[in-house]
């Protein structure tokens, strides 16, 4: 059995001046106190606009300082939003924290939950889950030795030169790759892309 934390980055009103640079502090110190004790996990959401649930916008940030204050513990996108990012940049960032992180990232992906996250990237709900899937399509390749190219519908004319022309390419080839979605059934085909594991969520009441 492995152990890890899972951060929201909540920030409930009211709101004084300093309160996200605590919030921030608090969690990297509590994570370098996690590395130590022996924890194996800590993930980070990717969220926009969620007043108070969550003060995440930019998790690979996060993640990226932790790197370098931590030496053990693996440091996971949970999930990294493909609707509201484009697939090359997902890529690259992704890399990147895992050679800053020597091969500790975990890559987990994700649709969004919301209009109040998805409109104002110009997304609905409506498409997000094809949106999702394409993007899925797009960014494995990347991890790949060489060039690649996709396209489609929603994201189009995408060259990626790929990462050893870069010299840029994630340490542990690809960084380990986990398929975050929401416990519905319409996830189960891709919960079946090779290399991937679905990660499941159940709220409850009480």
């Amino acid at each position: 059995m492995k152990f890890g934390i899972f951060y929201e980055l909540q920030l409930p009103r009211p709101w004084q001046a300093g309160d996200e640079l605590k919030l921030y502090q608090d969690a990297l110190t509590q994570l370098e106190t996690a590395d130590r004790c022996g924890y194996d996990h800590a993930w980070v959401v990717e969220h926009h606009f969620l007043e108070e649930y969550s003060h995440s916008p930019s998790p690979e940030s996060f993640l990226a300082a932790a790197s370098q204050r931590t030496r053990n513990i693996r440091l996971g996108h949970g999930i990294f939003q493909l609707t509201t990012n484009h697939p090359a940049r997902v890529a690259e960032r992704v890399a990147v924290l895992d050679l800053l992180s020597n091969g500790r990232c975990e890559f987990g992906m994700g649709e969004s939950a919301s209009i109040t996250e998805l409109t104002p990237f110009g997304r609905d709900m409506e498409t997000k889950k094809e949106v999702f899937e394409e993007a899925v399509r797009a960014i494995f390749p990347m991890f790949k030795e060489g060039g690649s190219e996709h396209h489609g519908k929603y994201f189009d004319r995408i060259r990626h030169c790929g990462w050893r022309a870069r010299n840029c390419r994630p340490s542990s080839a690809p960084a380990s790759t986990v398929l975050g979605r929401s416990a519905s059934s319409s996830s189960a085909p891709m919960q079946r892309t090779p290399g991937c594991t679905p990660i499941t969520m159940r709220l409850q009441n009480g």
